[in-house]
């Protein structure tokens, strides 16, 4: 019933994820109302929406739709608030992400982040040396992921409870007040 007349091909589908056609401020703003839409309290979204976007700065490639579905459903919130956080982590926004995280956990170790960025970096070496990468990949990512879930909860956390009342009382102020118009017939 809701789906599409002529069926996008798979290359479509990708161009549309990495650049979509509408434009970036309308697809940022959509996916700012589908959030705020979704059923539940403001504590459920924001904690739903800020565990994916916390999980997407791990290095867990391949496990973030589940890692935050886990842990949203362990602090009760939205899984698929969740799932829509995950976004924050995206193609464009990885190399910045790995790069950073990487840089934190070689701080936090002690160790000297250039020992391994000065060679060249082939899928050889990196499988050599992946627990050099990893591990302070793993370490910087717990306390930037700490740092971004309350850096996504809090200011959505009132972004949605004011979307919320603002929805609710435009929907009261476009129906009619029946119990008015109902003692009125009664009085004539």
């Amino acid at each position: 019933m809701f789906q599409r007349r002529n069926k996008r091909v798979w290359h479509h589908n990708m161009r549309e994820f990495v650049w979509p056609q509408m434009g970036w401020r309308r697809a940022t703003r959509y996916i700012g109302h589908r959030v705020a839409r979704l059923p539940g309290s403001p504590y459920s979204i924001a904690g739903g929406f800020a565990c994916g976007a916390a999980i997407s700065f791990t290095p867990f490639v391949g496990l973030h739709f589940v890692l935050s579905a886990l842990l949203a459903w362990a602090i009760r919130a939205n899984i698929l608030a969740s799932a829509i956080g995950t976004a924050v982590g995206n193609p464009w926004t990885f190399p910045f992400i790995w790069f950073w995280i990487y840089q934190v956990g070689c701080f936090l170790t002690g160790r000297d982040p250039n020992q391994v960025l000065d060679v060249e970096l082939t899928i050889e070496f990196l499988w050599e040396h992946a627990l050099d990468i990893f591990v302070p990949m793993l370490i910087g990512s717990i306390p930037t992921a700490l740092i971004v879930w309350l850096g996504f909860y809090w200011p959505l956390k009132y972004l949605v409870a004011a979307y919320q009342r603002r929805r609710v009382e435009r929907r009261s102020a476009q129906q009619p007040d029946n119990m008015d118009a109902g003692t009125e017939k009664e009085m004539d």
